[in-house]
């Protein structure tokens, strides 16, 4: 028995040293793509992802929460959300400014954040930032009092739809600064596209590169509102899954589905429905030519 026991001790021990010299070659090789362009794979995010949430859940347990009612504390969130975090996270019907787009992970959709997350792992979030992400740690540049009020103007995001969302926007600020939406900020026809050339093509329904569209659709921040096979995202979404896309009726339930309109739906969103909740992000032609390339392997199973 004692034999067995420690050819079972040996036998782990050697293969957590193996284990342990493959990832220290795989590492030092430097195999693994650390581009920005290149998503991650399913099981680094996960990996990441799954850690994160832990980490977070473990710090919060003990974290008291106020009371985040009344309209002043919402007011004042709205305030400082509005000047410290729409620029990377959006909002209803905003979409984040063009440095975010390409961020990797990519920030999180609050909408969805605020639905699932509880009040004390926001706050945390908030307060600590996030390792690796871009989101830093607010605690030095805010007061706690004003953490717990963006978290207060948070929760009320899910409620919140993009007309209202901009009607609070300009009661506040005033019709003159306003949040500019991707479309008032769009590069113009001849802009450089994430493949280096965006000069419109003519009107035509050719469509694209397919890889290139699944890199782009990364690049746009799709996967933080969609799920998409294919491409590794956020865990919630506020819209409807992609899958399957290529083979429905109408898109976003308002356009015949044809290559046509998918171009126009990709970059002009909220000209087709403007009560839509997707922003207009500044995709340029030859990015959403290849991306409803991509869009249209998508089938059902």
């Amino acid at each position: 028995m004692k034999t067995r026991k420690r050819i079972v001790a040996i036998t782990l021990a050697a293969s957590a040293g193996a284990a342990a010299l493959a990832g220290g070659l795989f590492v030092y090789s430097g195999l693994y793509d650390v581009s920005a362009t290149e998503q991650h794979t399913a099981f680094v995010y996960r990996l990441l992802d799954t850690s994160m949430r832990r980490s977070i859940e473990l710090r919060t347990a003990d974290v008291k929460v106020p009371s985040l009612d009344g309209a002043e504390r919402i007011s004042n969130g709205y305030r400082k959300f509005r000047s410290h975090c729409v620029q990377c996270h959006g909002a209803p019907g905003v979409a984040p400014q063009d440095f975010a787009l390409g961020l990797m992970p990519a920030p999180a959709a609050l909408v969805a954040t605020a639905r699932k997350r509880p009040a004390a792992e926001i706050y945390w979030v908030i307060s600590n930032g996030i390792k690796m992400s871009g989101m830093p740690a607010w605690r030095y540049r805010l007061r706690d009092e004003e953490i717990w009020d963006v978290v207060a103007f948070m929760k009320t995001l899910p409620a919140l739809s993009p007309a209202e969302y901009a009607a609070l926007d300009e009661r506040h600020a005033g019709p003159d600064k306003r949040h500019a939406t991707a479309a008032q900020q769009a590069p113009a026809p001849a802009a450089a596209s994430s493949r280096g050339h965006g000069e419109e093509s003519g009107g035509d329904e050719e469509l694209g590169d397919i890889a290139a569209g699944r890199k782009a659709m990364q690049q746009y921040l799709c996967a933080t509102c969609h799920v998409i096979p294919g491409v590794v995202g956020a865990g919630e979404h506020v819209g409807p899954s992609l899958a399957g896309i290529a083979d429905r009726r109408y898109i976003a339930g308002v356009l015949p589905n044809t290559p046509a309109n998918m171009l126009r739906w990709l970059r002009h969103p909220t000209q087709v429905d403007p009560l839509s909740a997707m922003p207009d992000l500044g995709v340029t032609d030859q990015d959403a030519r290849d991306i409803a390339a991509f869009l249209y392997t998508l089938r059902a199973r």
